[in-house]
């Protein structure tokens, strides 16, 4: 009988998740360890499309009433109408 440990094989999927790291390392790279969720990148997805796509709109909406933000001179701001100097 022999004292023979098992050698441990990786993945080739496996990653980074087969090298030994410390408990600091994979606690600040957590990412490269955690596994993907696909609902929570799809809601992510979802969220940052409809709120990027809703600041397009109320600025279109706006921009297309002839509306801008002024700041005054006391750091308020105050939406003006747009203005040609041929008016």
């Amino acid at each position: 009988m022999s004292d023979e440990k098992p050698i441990k094989t990786s993945n080739p999927s496996d990653g980074l998740r087969s090298i030994k790291t410390t408990g600091v390392f994979r606690a600040l790279n957590f990412e490269l360890y955690a596994k993907p969720n696909k609902f929570i990148m799809g809601f992510g997805l979802i969220a940052i499309t409809s709120c990027l796509g809703y600041l397009a709109y109320m600025k279109t909406q706006y921009e297309a009433m002839g509306y801008y933000v002024a700041i005054q001179e006391d750091g308020t701001e105050q939406w003006n109408t747009k203005k040609s100097r041929w008016d």
